[in-house]
């Protein structure tokens, strides 16, 4: 029901969507629980970890799955009314703006972006007073990076447009659409191979906060524990194995047949892509901590997404920690 649900909003909003379960499910997949992942982003090849612990949760008999809407709003107000179980992104805005009913559950990835510019028009931040930026989402961590980047150069932008997805702003960038945007680490690689000479990539000190998370109603959470248990089990593990062996994500792509209709790049990229990600430290090992949740304090505060002291704000306000602290205590017994 909650899929039919949102297939409607999407084909009513004219929205694209994609949706379908990720690799092989066994006659007792409804066993372990259900839930939908709402993706406010387009299927690409850095969801390849993802979707390899998703296949694994399903191996485990948890039923999972996944649709792929225009925008982290839309996702997110899916969430929010019940129609999806599980979110992408990092809604701190959202939750402390609303006091939504929602907390996040496992940090994904880290903060490793790249504010790009057209090196024909714009040389250094100072330059990009009025100018029209593009980032992934509202609320997102690639809006608060430009947002607090122009505090600090004391410029304020013309406009800022919301472009869910590095690789389409990479292309947009490419063929002239925008000027100003920020791309991931995978993206950069392409522009600089593509464009060598055209753009400039703007210097930005070192970021310690969470790029993306998984979030959910706190009910949904408590009613679905052992779902949810196995998922965060999946996801530890898939991350550490990469982690200790970034090609261990080709052989588990082919293993589990996930993502198969990714462009040919993509699947060329993918393991000097996951190499890269983890020797910048991209994905964390233990699925968030208190500490990890006092660093995305330091800097949603400083960015302008979250309002107050950072002292005073409650980890248990935002993050429920307990199926992130849960499995990695089990994973490191074994």
């Amino acid at each position: 029901m909650k899929l039919q649900f949102i297939k409607r909003m999407a084909i009513l909003s004219g929205l694209a969507l994609t949706a379908g379960l990720m690799g092989p499910v066994g006659a007792a997949a409804q066993d372990k629980g259900s839930m939908t992942v709402a993706f406010g982003d387009v299927p690409g090849g850095e969801m390849t970890n993802f979707m390899i612990a998703v296949a694994r949760a399903q191996e485990r008999g948890v039923n999972v799955e996944t649709v792929f809407l225009k925008s982290e709003d839309l996702a997110a107000q899916a969430i929010v009314s019940g129609d999806a179980d599980i979110g992408v992104g990092t809604p701190y805005g959202l939750i402390q703006r609303v006091n939504a009913p929602i907390r996040m559950f496992y940090q994904l990835s880290m903060l490793r972006f790249y504010p790009v510019v057209n090196g024909e028009k714009y040389k250094a931040w100072t330059d990009l007073d009025g100018a029209s930026v593009a980032v992934h989402g509202r609320g997102s961590g690639t809006e608060a990076i430009m947002q607090w980047m122009a505090k600090e150069n004391g410029v304020e932008y013309g406009d800022i447009s919301y472009v869910p997805g590095s690789g389409v702003r990479a292309g947009a960038l490419l063929q002239d659409r925008i000027d100003v945007s920020i791309v991931d680490y995978e993206r950069k690689r392409l522009l600089e191979r593509e464009a060598p000479d055209k753009f400039v990539f703007l210097e930005m000190p070192d970021i310690k906060a969470t790029d993306e998370a998984l979030y959910a109603n706190t009910n949904w959470l408590q009613q679905e524990e052992e779902a949810v248990a196995i998922l965060v089990e999946e996801l530890i593990r898939t991350w550490r194995e990469i982690n200790e062996d970034p090609s261990a994500v080709v052989r588990l792509r082919e293993q589990y047949n996930v993502l198969p209709d990714i462009e040919a790049v993509e699947v060329e990229e993918l393991l000097p892509a996951f190499e890269q990600g983890v020797s910048i430290d991209l994905y964390p090992s233990n699925g968030g901590t208190a500490a990890s949740v006092a660093e995305d304090f330091n800097f949603f505060t400083t960015s302008g997404s979250l309002e107050g002291d950072p002292a005073d704000l409650k980890v248990e306000d935002f993050w429920y920690l307990g199926p992130v602290t849960n499995a990695a205590a089990k994973l490191d017994q074994n």
